[in-house]
């Protein structure tokens, strides 16, 4: 009976070894796909900075939601990429001067993740017009499809605090 129970004992320590392990991967995302996240980071920065719509919407899966203050929430891909280029038609001369962006709190559990930054960007107007800057705050949830490319599946925007200087 003693043996039994060690046995058993030893299968349970064993299972739990496994299960803790197994959550801190999922909850926390691997190293490769933290980079993998990081790497999309870049990606959003970068087209963001450009302005190319495209690029963006490279970035969104097919049946993504936009959440953004003071708007109807905008569903899928088409109506996303209908809103961004409305923005752009009507900001002619106008360019991104600075995106910044500090992405925080990334966590992964299988092809699923989440992630939520602060942004500070400056739009630089033609002249005549007077510059934008803003503050924001976001969070995405992001989807691995099938093509193993992470897509925003849904995105939420509020408004932001300019940082106190110190």
């Amino acid at each position: 009976m003693v043996r039994r129970n060690t046995w058993i004992a030893g299968i349970v320590a064993g299972l739990m070894v496994m299960g803790i392990a197994e959550a801190a991967k999922t909850s926390g995302g691997t190293e490769t796909t933290k980079k993998e996240i990081e790497a999309f980071n870049q990606k959003f920065i970068d087209a963001h900075l450009k302005m190319d719509n495209a690029a963006i919407m490279s970035l969104w899966a097919e049946d993504g939601v936009s959440l953004l203050p003071e708007l109807t929430p905008m569903v899928g891909k088409k109506t996303i990429a209908g809103f961004l280029e409305d923005v752009v038609a009507r900001m002619p001369g106008y360019h991104m001067w600075k995106f910044e962006i500090d992405f925080q709190g990334i966590e992964v559990n299988g092809e699923w993740a989440s992630e939520w930054a602060t942004e500070h960007q400056v739009v630089a107007a033609p002249p005549g017009k007077e510059n934008f800057e803003g503050y924001g705050k976001m969070l995405l949830v992001l989807h691995k499809e099938a093509d193993g490319n992470w897509r925003i599946t849904r995105e939420m925007w509020n408004q932001g605090v300019k940082p106190e200087t110190k």
